[in-house]
């Protein structure tokens, strides 16, 4: 037996991000945790004051309609505030199996799947239907839950530079050589930057190396494609495309997960899914909403949204341009409603993000390691309910606070 041994909390004293935590918290610059004491819309009330969000994920701007608000409130007055066991026992509601149908017609696949949260969705499909023996090939600006499932099924794990097809392709000549089965997992549009994955040339290589395909349609249901199905319906691949997983927090005005995709796969996933088996299910007012609003989605309003949120992206990015900001474009010329910001410096980055707040305008902040070094940005992002009146307000703050930050702090990239 050893006679020493090491406090297991001694890790959260003096780590790497804890003297730039300090000096954020002094110079009161820190740009997570704010309180957000309304409704989550396009313009809201934080910490006292009115701010113009551009920082939230509400893409269609459904969290404050009246029909949502009465989905989760019948929810809510029918089944109470939870429903306290998983889905497995007493968790399932005759709102879940309609929200799984609609899902499947939706998604145009045999059957969905609902988690309480999108996270789970990511972690415990990945967890359930990788083994020790098989290989994940993954693009390196996948989302972190996609990073986690993989390492929970310790399948080997193949990344790739992002969006790069040639190491796609090396990768998956490789994973054909590991021994078991092969998934490639990747974003349909990523969701720092905004920009979407080539799920055309994604599809030929796994087809051609014989790999199964699954993508993350987080940011990309509810916002792209004719029916809003995401980036695969688009890019018309969905036929092509194995596993699709989405979101009920972004476009859908909730919280939750989804994964779509074959009955055989998904009945699979509902007797040996652990992060699903062993999860409370979603509160009854989180179904209900997300209900509401696919139907909406799914309704002839739909496709009314899918422009104005692509619109209000285009009129955000074009004003930002013209005020002399860097923004960031996808290399496909694809809109997104996330139009991120290039700042480069971690510091100016929050330094400009706590100007923007102070001036009445809330965008989020990636730094290192989130984002490669060098590589700090201001992530915007727009709703559908986002008026070109409020959208310009929002740029001429840009502009004014650009003007002064300069004048104290150097350039910005251009």
């Amino acid at each position: 037996m050893p006679s020493t041994s090491t406090d297991v909390f001694a890790k959260v004293r003096g780590h790497e991000r804890a003297e730039q935590l300090r000096a954020a918290r002094e110079a009161d610059v820190l740009p997570y945790f704010r309180v957000l004491e309304g409704p989550a819309g396009p313009e809201v009330e934080m910490e006292g004051a009115p701010r113009i969000m551009l920082g939230s994920n509400n893409y269609l701007g459904l969290t404050g309609d009246r029909r949502v608000v009465a989905g989760a409130r019948d929810a809510l007055e029918r089944y109470g505030t939870g429903l306290t066991g998983s889905r497995l026992l007493n968790g399932t509601t005759p709102l879940h199996l309609d929200l799984e149908a609609e899902l499947a017609a939706w998604m145009g696949t045999e059957a969905a799947i609902v988690f309480t949260t999108g996270h789970q969705a990511n972690v415990g499909t990945l967890g359930t239907l990788l083994d020790p023996g098989d290989t994940v090939v993954a693009d390196s600006g996948d989302h972190a839950s996609i990073l986690d499932g993989c390492l929970l099924s310790r399948a080997k794990l193949r990344p790739y530079r992002h969006n790069r097809m040639d190491k796609l392709e090396r990768a998956l000549e490789r994973a054909r050589g590991d021994g078991g089965g092969v998934l490639a997992v990747v974003d349909g549009v990523f969701s720092m930057e905004g920009d979407v994955a080539p799920l055309g040339e994604i599809a030929d290589l796994c087809e051609r190396h014989g790999a199964r395909l699954m993508v993350d349609e987080a940011h990309g249901a509810g916002v792209l494609g004719a029916r809003g199905a995401g980036a695969a319906e688009l890019l018309d691949v969905e036929d092509r495309v194995d596993l699709r997983m989405g979101t009920f927090s972004k476009s859908l005005a909730s919280c939750g997960g989804f994964i779509a995709g074959s009955e055989e796969v998904v009945d699979f996933l509902r007797v040996s899914n652990r992060a699903f088996l062993f999860t409370a299910s979603s509160v009854p007012a989180a179904v209900g909403a997300a209900l509401a609003a696919l139907r909406i989605v799914r309704s002839s309003e739909g496709p009314g949204l899918l422009d104005a949120v692509l619109d209000a992206a285009r009129h955000l990015r074009a004003g930002l341009r013209e005020r002399g900001f860097k923004v960031i474009d996808d290399p496909s010329g694809i809109d997104t409603p996330i139009i991120p910001v290039l700042v480069e410096d971690d510091w100016k980055a929050v330094l400009l993000w706590r100007a923007l707040y102070d001036a009445g305008v809330y965008v989020n902040v990636a730094i290192h390691p989130a984002v490669p070094p060098a590589g700090a940005l201001l992530r915007t992002s727009v709703m559908a309910t986002h008026t070109p009146e409020v959208l310009d307000r929002a740029l001429d703050a840009f502009a004014a606070v650009r003007e002064r930050f300069e004048a104290a702090h150097g350039p910005l990239p251009r």
